[in-house]
């Protein structure tokens, strides 16, 4: 009889150890989290598919619905694009977070390169900083001022400022903003008229309707091809080309 119990108490003791084993190896392994491609979606294929949106004085990443993706949680939040610096790196392990996979946010005054799901892939280091090769590329089209009013001339059919046909946009409005971007035969312009801000093209068509009381003049529309307005002064938010917010 003993036997047969110590038989059952090895046979136990192995079942035991198996399971603690299997348990152990289990617990060690941490699957990747990433984000469900629905919240991923592109609705629009000219908006980005993360996009920066400020929410109690914090910024986190919504998707094309507006559904936040990744937690307000930065000062600062850029769009999903290449950062040159990190491309031209000699350091091999940060030079792959200059990629447009990744986007650059700011916590603390410490800035990071995040990824889709909102994990933080790099924290940035002066030493690994390349230094940006982007060719100089000359503008097609430059804002021009005649009688206190801007208007649009393109360099190579302009000579005459007294001839009106010399003039793509002839001076109407009240200020005038060229964006930079990687199309020079159509860029955006942001444009005043009657004391509101809106955004038209070479051919003076009105791509954004004058009602905001301001449009920032940086680099959202050639890194996500969105604008950044505002309607009372402070906060600003992302519009896309058919005025929708985000």
């Amino acid at each position: 009889m003993k036997k047969v119990f110590d038989v059952i108490f090895i046979l136990l003791s192995l079942s035991l150890f198996s399971q603690s084993k299997s348990l152990k190896s289990n617990k060690t392994k941490h699957p990747t989290i990433k984000a469900p491609e629905s919240n991923l979606i592109a609705l629009k294929e000219n908006v980005p598919l993360l996009i920066p949106q400020k929410k109690n004085d914090s910024y986190g990443y919504v998707n094309q619905k507006g559904k936040f993706i990744i937690t307000p949680e930065y000062h600062i939040a850029m769009f999903f694009a290449e950062d040159c610096n990190l491309l031209n790196s000699t350091n091999p392990k940060a030079k792959k977070f200059g990629t447009p996979k990744y986007a650059t946010v700011e916590k603390n005054n410490i800035s990071y390169r995040i990824d889709q799901t909102g994990r933080k892939v790099y924290q940035y280091k002066n030493e690994d900083l390349g230094r940006c090769q982007t060719a100089f590329t000359k503008q097609l089209f430059h804002a021009y001022i005649l009688n206190g009013l801007y208007g649009v001339i393109e360099d190579s059919k302009f000579s005459n400022p007294s001839d009106h046909s010399h003039f793509r946009i002839y001076p109407k409005y009240q200020y005038l903003h060229i964006l930079e971007s990687d199309d020079l035969l159509n860029p955006m312009i942001v444009a005043s008229h009657k004391d509101k801000f809106g955004v038209i093209d070479v051919n003076n068509n009105i791509i954004i309707p004058f009602e905001y009381a301001d449009i920032k003049r940086n680099y959202s529309w050639k890194l996500g091809k969105m604008f950044e307005v505002t309607k009372d002064d402070i906060n600003y938010y992302y519009i896309d080309t058919d005025n929708k917010s985000y």
